[in-house]
């Protein structure tokens, strides 16, 4: 697989315009799942190899791209998979999100999260949309559309070390369900920072986060969302 991206800023403002390629090539005869009648998958749901270019249009205010304390960064992808490319299959991906940060007193910070995925044409299975969220298995929760809200807080107690609480709720619905029978999937928990580079502004650590399965552990490199 490979996933190339390059951004361009618009003069000196805060706009960004993008491109990207994704290529994922499944080289394997005995993944078709396909073939087995339990997984009332059709060959297309199965195709191989995605092969798509996209477009990003991205405004970003944050102070730091690593572990953000102000500002937020929004951004509109749509992703066009093609045979004239490489593609098994026809299918299009896109994704909206915002998230935004405020210091709300000098060692607190209040974030916020609002994403949104969907898909059309024939698009294979494992290129579904998913609900990405802390305390839930990825790619448990699949459909051609999906959305998550979350919001977190974190509280420097120190210069160098900060603890974290979050929560989020997602859905996903589209060809098994409607939006309004769809299932609300909620994750929670919590972790601690340590800035392990000042100069960058990065910290990194440890979350637990629970979903409806049971918990988990997450380490952290800046930010957790993505």
């Amino acid at each position: 697989m490979s996933s190339q991206q390059v951004l361009r800023r618009l003069g000196d403002s805060d706009n960004w315009v993008g491109a990207r390629w994704i290529f994922l090539d499944l080289n394997s005869s005995k993944a078709d799942l396909s073939t087995d009648s339990r997984s009332n998958l059709l060959p297309d749901d199965f195709s191989r190899r995605s092969s798509g270019l996209g477009l990003t249009l991205e405004h970003d205010t944050r102070d730091n791209i690593f572990t953000p304390s102000k500002g937020w960064v929004g951004a509109l992808d749509a992703t066009f998979y093609d045979k004239a490319w490489g593609s098994s299959t026809t299918f299009q991906s896109y994704r909206g999100h915002v998230f935004g940060y405020w210091p709300v007193m000098k060692d607190l910070v209040v974030a916020g999260r609002l994403d949104g995925r969907s898909v059309s044409g024939r698009t294979p299975f494992y290129m579904l949309p998913f609900i990405d969220l802390r305390g839930v298995p990825a790619a448990r929760y699949q459909d051609q559309h999906t959305a998550v809200a979350e919001t977190e807080v974190r509280w420097n107690f120190t210069p160098r070390w900060a603890v974290v609480g979050f929560v989020g709720a997602g859905r996903a619905w589209g060809k098994s369900t409607s939006f309004g029978e769809a299932e609300t999937v909620w994750g929670r928990g919590a972790g601690f920072r340590y800035q392990i580079a000042s100069k960058l502004g990065m910290w990194v650590g440890l979350d637990y986060a629970k979903g409806p399965e049971g918990g988990t552990f997450y380490i952290q490199v800046g930010n957790a969302w993505r």
